[in-house]
């Protein structure tokens, strides 16, 4: 049940990510736009998803 409110919650924050200051991009995140083809690396986005569960797995071990 913990594992579900954590991906409901993460999907309601993906959500609205569009709509928060950087616009669903964060610094660090690269984009590639030429002719036909755009190239979208999102390297600071999974660093931070990265960190984030990261330490959500950690606190769940601690605290089991």
């Amino acid at each position: 049940m913990i594992m579900g409110g954590l991906l409901l919650l993460a999907g309601v924050v993906l959500y609205f990510f569009d709509r928060l200051p950087f616009g669903g991009h964060l610094p660090g995140d690269f984009v590639v736009k030429k002719k036909g083809f755009t190239l979208y690396f999102p390297l600071a986005t999974s660093l931070v998803l990265s960190l984030l569960l990261s330490l959500v797995l950690w606190l769940i071990m601690r605290f089991r």
